[in-house]
Formats: C-alpha cells, sequence, structure tokens
C-alpha cells in the first residue's frame, strides 16, 4: 500500500477541525497509509521571521530522506485541477515512489529551504486559508484525486 505522510506544522485545536481530519484519513486508508506527523511552531519572541521559518523547515526537512519526494503545499506553486492533481498522484504511484510527502507551513509560511528541496510545489488556491484549514483541504484533494485514479464516483 502507497505511504502518504502530511508534515504540519503547529497542532489543531478546533474538535470540528479533527473531525474532519479524522473522515478523510478514514476514507484514505481504502487507498494508503496516511501519516499527519505535527512539528512544532517556533515561537516568533525576538526572532525575525526568516529565522522562524528556517527552524520550523528544518523540523520538517530532517525527517525527509534525500530521495523522498516532497509536495510543498505553497502560494507560490502551481494552480492545478483536481483532475491534474491525480495524474501527478498516479504518476509518482506508478514511478514506485513511497512515501509521498507533503508538507504544510505554519502561520508565517515556509522556508527558502524547505521551497529548494521540495520536488512540486502546489497551490491550492490563490485564496489564504488557516494552515489548519489547509489540511483538511489537501486531505479532501488527496481523497478525490484516489477516486479519480480509481474511476469512482464522489459526491461531496
Amino acid at each position: 500500500m502507497i505511504k502518504i505522510n502530511l508534515f504540519c506544522v503547529g497542532t489543531i485545536k478546533e474538535k470540528f477541525t479533527k473531525d474532519e481530519i479524522s473522515e478523510y484519513l478514514k476514507r484514505l486508508s481504502k487507498y494508503a497509509e496516511v501519516n499527519i506527523i505535527e512539528t512544532k511552531e517556533v515561537p516568533t519572541q525576538n526572532k525575525q521571521i526568516d529565522v522562524v521559518l528556517d527552524e520550523e523547515g528544518e523540523n520538517i526537512l530532517k525527517r525527509i530522506k534525500e530521495k523522498e519526494v516532497l509536495l510543498l503545499s505553497d502560494l507560490h506553486g502551481k494552480e492545478m485541477t483536481s483532475e491534474e492533481f491525480a495524474s501527478l498522484l498516479k504518476t509518482l504511484i506508478d514511478q514506485g515512489k513511497s512515501p509521498i510527502n507533503f508538507a504544510i507551513g505554519g502561520t508565517m509560511g515556509v522556508s527558502e529551504n524547505l521551497r529548494k528541496r521540495s520536488t512540486y510545489k502546489i497551490c491550492l488556491s490563490k485564496l489564504t486559508f488557516t494552515h489548519q484549514m489547509t489540511r483538511v483541504i489537501l486531505l479532501e484533494q488527496i481523497y478525490r484525486a484516489f477516486k479519480i485514479i480509481n474511476n469512482e464516483n464522489y459526491h461531496h
């Protein structure tokens, strides 16, 4: 079974968001083993933003092996349709890429090192979402991609 890691800066506090995440993880379990790895948000007290972003980025990068694929959720990334995203995911699966790693930055964004290390930069929308909401949206799109890949109907 394909393995997917979702690296996220920060934790989820709201019950309704946790419930939504749990629902998508349950749905995805039919297609992939999905792990959410939370890293700490670095306190911003007396630190420049780039220092905070570098520390948060390093907390993710040290968990990803050199040859592994990393898809970064990035406002400057490529916008895709759900079908294009599904096609990318299918290509990675067909190439035997596992785990497939996704990363979502914290409230301040992502470091330049994380951008440079990423295999693909994807923009979920030109709209700005909280990183908690981005987690739900990305999980939903991964689920939708598996439905598309498997030619299954998805009405949600």
